[in-house]
């Protein structure tokens, strides 16, 4: 008799042990190089996000453990941290790719072995669309991605400020080159052809070359898509050629290290936001008390304030759809998420029903707002689009994103 009560014992504590293991969750990103602003902002709003519900309690009982890689803006490092959190281990989901070629060389490792994935920067609009006609999609987003980027930055050049002359700079990458597509698709609907589509590579310091071809074509704006070092390079390639015309691109023009490499040639950029760093609800005002006391970053200025608040948001939507699962495996996170069946209060936004099996965005054209750099930070650009932040902004199914719609009329 005893023996068997020994045994029953053994097995209740088995149970308890495994009950108590924490949920690991992947975290992917670039936390050096000159992606890291964006990397290591998203990384710190994820562990507040991870920190807050683990004091609440975890989800399903246990905590949640953050498995954090640095993937170093290299498509190759990415497919070998993917291997590594998938088969080593053990993640029941991950979270992070800041840049669209990593995303896409990594997250098919992820879609083979049914873990979803939750892109909360990166943007190239192929991103959740690469394994759509698979019978199940593991891959989600809560970013806005450049179908709704792009159609907004011309929409600000042409519509708003009508620049009838334009210039596209892009970066060499997946990102880069695919951002351009889609501008170049915003402005034909506007009947415009740009004046000069110009490329560079990453870490390039001279940009003369392409803003002399815009320049000589007459620009009035200049519209980019690269990341922060290297816009900071078009806006100082400006200052020296003494010509300066308006910069608006993708959202990444927020970054610290465009605003601070660029000084006071950065100003005046615009680029769409789909959070910026001003106390507009409780909710935002919290999360950047806590971000700015936990983290204390230089000038009390978040370094990406976008990738901070996406972070922490897609945190709370996986520990969302754990709960509900009542399962860490991921076809029945996966299912979850696809049919979240109580509201999620972000900082972006408030996340009503974001995901549906044949919609994995997150974010509708009706949530970002212009943003722009005004005295080394970033602002609305807006006073109506101040107020309209501090309005619940809940995910419209109609707003599919203007380029979308216009393909479709």
């Amino acid at each position: 008799m005893k023996q068997v009560w020994t045994a029953v014992a053994a097995a209740v504590f088995a149970v308890g042990a495994h009950a108590a293991d924490p949920i690991k969750i992947g975290v992917a990103g670039p936390f050096t190089g000159g992606s890291s602003s964006m990397g290591v902002s998203m990384r710190d709003g994820v562990r507040l996000a991870a920190e807050e519900i683990n004091k609440a309690g975890g989800v399903l009982g246990r905590q949640i453990q953050l498995v954090e890689r640095d993937d170093e803006a290299k498509n190759e490092r990415g497919v070998q941290i993917a291997q590594e959190l998938i088969n080593k281990e053990k993640v029941a989901a991950t979270v992070g790719y800041i840049n669209t070629g990593v995303a896409l060389a990594s997250q098919r490792f992820y879609q083979e072995a049914k873990i979803p994935v939750m892109n909360n920067v990166a943007t190239g609009s192929i991103i959740t669309k690469q394994f759509e006609s698979q019978p199940e999609n593991y891959i989600f987003r809560n970013a806005a991605h450049d179908s709704i980027q792009a159609p907004m930055i011309v929409e600000e050049a042409v519509g708003k400020r009508g620049f009838k002359k334009v210039a596209i700079l892009a970066d060499s990458t997946n990102y880069g080159q695919l951002g351009r597509a889609d501008l170049e698709a915003a402005l034909k609907l506007k009947n415009i052809t740009p004046v000069a589509v110009e490329k560079f590579n990453i870490k390039d310091v001279d940009m003369t070359p392409q803003l002399l071809k815009a320049k000589e074509a007459g620009a009035e704006a200049i519209l980019t898509y690269a990341i922060g070092p290297e816009l900071a390079q078009i806006a100082n390639g400006m200052t020296k050629l003494g010509w300066k015309v308006p910069m608006i691109g993708s959202w990444t023009l927020s970054m610290a290290n465009y605003i601070d490499n660029a000084g006071p040639g950065g100003e005046g950029a615009r680029m769409p936001q789909t959070f910026i760093q001003e106390p507009t609800t409780p909710k935002r005002q919290g999360f950047i008390i806590n971000y700015l006391r936990t983290f204390n970053p230089k000038n009390s200025r978040i370094d990406s304030p976008v990738s901070a608040a996406q972070g922490y948001d897609s945190v709370y939507l996986l520990a969302a759809a754990i709960k509900q699962a009542g399962s860490t495996e991921g076809p029945k996170i996966k299912a979850a998420l696809e049919d979240l069946k109580t509201p999620v209060e972000g900082v972006v936004t408030t996340y009503n029903k974001p995901f549906s099996k044949t919609d994995h965005e997150a974010i509708t054209a009706n949530i970002p707002v212009m943003g722009e750099v005004k005295g080394q930070r970033v602002v609305y650009a807006y006073p109506e689009d101040f107020k309209k932040a501090s309005e619940v902004r809940v995910k419209d199914v109609n707003a599919k994103g203007a380029l979308e719609q216009k393909k479709r009329q």
